[in-house]
């Protein structure tokens, strides 16, 4: 392929620069001379690879931060540059790369020739995770692979990766999604599925220098980043077990067990009322009014009580366990569905005409 115009739409290249390695320059260059593509550049406040970012003015426009803000942080800034200087062609895509050499031009052209400018939908350029990989990033994308799947019910192969393709027309709902580091690329996904925003997986090849060694990425710290969404609603489902397991436990002893279905409505009331109050506070930050999402809440609570009683009646009742140790099996049987539910139909976001609107 000796280069790639796109006479349909005008991509911009959007690559969020820290202390970036020796391939950087010969990217710009080949996308400069293989393609009319133009290039954002955003040094995310370099100090040892200053070189590398004078030189790569002489390829695309660079935008500067003063100090260090995070991967999340210099994507934003090059997507509002990008709304403020490109915003006037409809027919215009971004294509984010990283800066570290994993990425190459070819790869690039492969994943816009997926992408339908005619609707709301992202094209992921997706590695493939054989034991070539170094060990760290083959289990991290893993881990976040499987959890991905679990919460959203959708397989994304590569959840981590900076090579990302979009219409503008996306730009402003980005803009509000949480995350100035590596979870934000997270969040990202976790909120185009909560939108039933399409994600396109177009594989790419997977290179890693020196065991990945130029990669920013910190596995411990970062990792917790990109779950801290999930952490926060499993705590507040743990507590809210508990309390719920406390409420169940005293009112089915003052009754000597004989009203199993009251007590437990009654138990489900009280810890749904105060689970509703963490969820919709701390842990989606949801600023939709109360009764809006409150009345989604209770349909969804309703529902989810019938199928706990139901499960809790069999368990018990037919099966002959335990009552407290079926209330445990029951609740943890409906943990996801629970977080399915809130985090995809109650407290969702939409894109609307590409601004995401709480």
């Amino acid at each position: 392929m000796e280069g790639f115009d796109s006479p349909k739409k005008r991509i911009i290249v959007l690559i969020p620069a820290y202390e970036p390695g020796e391939h950087f320059i010969p990217l710009l260059q080949e996308i400069r001379e293989r393609s009319n593509m133009s290039i954002v550049v955003v040094n995310d406040g370099s100090e040892v690879e200053k070189d590398r970012i004078e030189q790569a003015v002489r390829y695309a426009k660079v935008v500067h931060h003063a100090h260090n803000r995070g991967k999340g942080a210099a994507l934003k800034t090059g997507l509002r540059y990008i709304l403020e200087h490109y915003s006037d062609d409809e027919d215009t895509a971004v294509l984010t790369m990283d800066a570290d050499g994993q990425h190459k031009f070819t790869d690039a052209v492969r994943l816009i020739h997926q992408l339908n400018m005619n609707e709301m939908m992202m094209v992921l350029g997706v590695r493939n995770f054989d034991r070539k990989v170094p060990f760290r990033s083959r289990f991290g994308n893993s881990v976040t692979k499987g959890v991905f799947h679990l919460v959203t019910g959708q397989l994304v192969d590569d959840t981590q990766t900076g090579m990302r393709l979009f219409p503008i027309s996306m730009i402003p709902g980005l803009l509000e999604i949480e995350g100035d580091r590596f979870e934000y690329e997270m969040n990202v996904l976790l909120e185009l599925t909560r939108n039933n925003i399409r994600i396109a997986q177009v594989p790419i090849r997977t290179i890693y220098e020196n065991d990945n060694s130029g990669s920013h990425f910190h596995a411990l710290k970062d990792s917790m980043r990109i779950y801290i969404g999930i952490f926060k609603f499993m705590a507040a489902s743990f507590f809210c077990f508990l309390l719920d397991l406390f409420c169940f436990s005293v009112l089915n002893f003052v009754t000597n067990g004989r009203y199993l279905t009251h007590c437990n409505v009654i138990a489900r009331l009280i810890s749904a009322t105060v689970n509703f109050t963490i969820n919709k506070h701390l842990v989606f930050k949801d600023d939709q009014s109360v009764i809006k999402t409150a009345l989604k809440y209770i349909v969804v609570a309703a529902i989810v009580l019938t199928l706990n009683s139901v499960l809790l009646n069999l368990l018990v009742k037919g099966v002959r366990l335990n009552a407290i140790v079926s209330k445990i099996i029951v609740e943890c049987t409906m943990f996801f569905f629970s977080w399915a539910t809130q985090q995809f139909l109650i407290f969702n976001r939409s894109f609307v005409e590409g601004r995401a609107v709480r």
